[in-house]
């Protein structure tokens, strides 16, 4: 089962490059059973990584390894209050996950459902229609605009 990290920090001002490319090094050596890790932006020198790994034990097993990043970078961070330290972790097994695009891909034989033509509603759609097809209501196509109509028009 996969499992999630999450780990909150707060930068001190001007070393917020030096925090980024902490992280975009280390996530060039990679963690061992590390799915996606992004580091998230989430307010004024704030910041959250969120990791996504193939289990909870690939995350224990990471955790030096994690800690080793944590020191290269760790008097970047503002201490966060409380008994907090400078960062904020919390780390379980995903009991709930559902992929946004999956709904439609789950289909029978993969094939999605066509989206129905959307019927005219209104009396002004209904004319619309009418219009643009150039067919009244009786079926016959209308009548060319006369001279006298022309003029009955301007005068409106």
């Amino acid at each position: 089962m996969s499992a999630f990290n999450v780990v909150r920090f707060r930068v001190k001002p001007g070393r917020e490059q030096e925090f980024i490319d902490a992280h975009r090094n280390a996530s060039e050596k990679g963690f061992t059973g590390a799915q996606r890790i992004a580091l998230i932006k989430t307010g004024e020198r704030s910041y959250c990584v969120v990791g996504e790994w193939e289990s909870f034990n690939n995350i224990v097993d990471a955790r030096p390894q994690m800690i080793s990043l944590l020191d290269a970078f760790r008097d970047c961070l503002e201490n966060l209050g409380g008994e907090l330290g400078v960062t904020d972790p919390v780390s379980g097994e995903t009991v709930f996950q559902v992929n946004a695009a999956a709904p439609k891909a789950r289909r029978a034989g993969g094939a999605r459902r066509k989206k129905p033509a959307k019927k005219a509603t209104s009396k002004g759609a209904k004319s619309r229609a009418k219009r643009k097809t150039g067919v009244k209501s009786s079926g016959r196509k209308p009548a060319k605009k006369t001279a006298a109509r022309k003029s009955v028009k301007k005068h409106r």
